[in-house]
């Protein structure tokens, strides 16, 4: 007999849209699969103010069919010039939901991120107390510290403080790629939290040079050892409230990631939901997908959970091997392989 499931219309709480004519060709893969998507404000120039965030969904929301019911969720992006009274219009704003702090120079377009996170604890508490959340890029950026250290070393040098010096500001530690994240997210109050993207739950660092150097693999936070790997496949199965979706999905093309920059990101949104359905499936856990696509993300940020549902068969197809944007193309997570849930029924 064919497996079907079915299950309340997902989430993602991480995701790059970009911009213009590349965001108009991945935004529909985003809005099939999730009913409502966290979109990160790293642009070349970044939504750094509460009137930017809301012309950057206005634009999402035109690059939609009309009768589309997708939700582009806003985020600001935090700088060193960021302004007390920026921050205090966002409560006005229910589709502003999180600013998002970025060490300056960590990854795609953040050289206007923070250069010294001390320095901005005035924004932070001024956070906690209007409940914004904030979402972090948790690595530092010290060029003496090996990159697949970075995660752990920013959360004992940075986030164990920020945590006790502001109890009630709601954290969430983006895209988390180590078993020392995991335990610090489980050891945490209720006020923190994580979002996990398929490729760390997919492959570790070896992917990156299985038949020579693979920049399709190469993302930041970049991939990790097998036993971290491990450790969040153990966090998505465990059940816990405090682990939910979020794909970091991040388009480059196909010119932009084979050649001397090799680009970091890894584009998941044309089948992020039936990758998570595969690994969910292999652990035995299905029944856990449904809260950490659908439910827990929500619920941390105060948001109503969705009505509408979708369904998904066990049944084989391959990815496509790349997708096409005008001229160009992006190669998506696993292209041309083979992977076992297919989205039969979307929102």
């Amino acid at each position: 007999m064919t497996k079907t499931l079915t299950i309340t219309s997902p989430d993602d709480f991480h995701v790059h849209l970009r911009d213009d004519a590349l965001m108009a060709s991945v935004v529909p893969y985003t809005a099939k699969q999730f009913k409502r998507a966290l979109v990160m404000p790293n642009l070349k120039v970044p939504i750094t103010t509460v009137d930017q965030a809301i012309q950057y969904e206005s634009r999402i929301k035109k690059s939609l069919k009309s009768d589309s019911r997708f939700q582009p969720l806003m985020t600001l992006y935090l700088t060193d010039k960021t302004s007390l009274d920026e921050i205090k219009k966002i409560p006005e704003h229910k589709q502003i939901v999180g600013i998002k702090y970025y060490p300056a120079g960590a990854t795609t377009n953040s050289d206007s991120g923070v250069k010294n996170i001390d320095d901005r604890y005035d924004v932070f508490e001024l956070m906690e107390k209007l409940d914004v959340p904030l979402l972090l890029h948790g690595e530092v950026v010290d060029p003496a510290i090996d990159i697949f250290d970075r995660e752990k070393v920013f959360i004992d040098q940075h986030l164990l403080k920020l945590h006790k010096t502001f109890p009630n500001l709601r954290i969430v530690l983006e895209h988390i790629t180590t078993k020392d994240a995991a335990d610090f997210i489980l050891s945490s109050s209720k006020k923190v939290a994580a979002t996990i993207t398929p490729q760390h739950l997919l492959l570790n660092r070896n992917h990156m040079f299985l038949g020579g150097i693979n920049p399709h693999h190469y993302c930041l936070p970049v991939l990790k050892r097998e036993t971290h790997r491990q450790a969040l496949l153990n966090a998505v199965s465990s059940g816990s409230t405090k682990f939910f979706l979020g794909t970091d999905s991040a388009p480059h093309l196909k010119s932009t990631k084979e050649n001397a920059c090799g680009c970091a990101g890894i584009f998941s949104a044309a089948s992020a939901i039936e990758l998570y359905a595969a690994v969910f499936d292999e652990l035995n856990e299905l029944d856990k997908l449904e809260g950490f696509a659908s439910f827990y993300g929500a619920d941390f940020y105060g948001l109503e959970r969705n009505k509408s549902s979708i369904n998904l068969i066990k049944e084989d197809w391959v990815i496509p091997e790349k997708i096409t944007v005008g001229d160009e193309v992006i190669i998506p997570l696993y292209a041309g392989r083979k992977i076992s849930w297919r989205l039969t029924q979307s929102n």
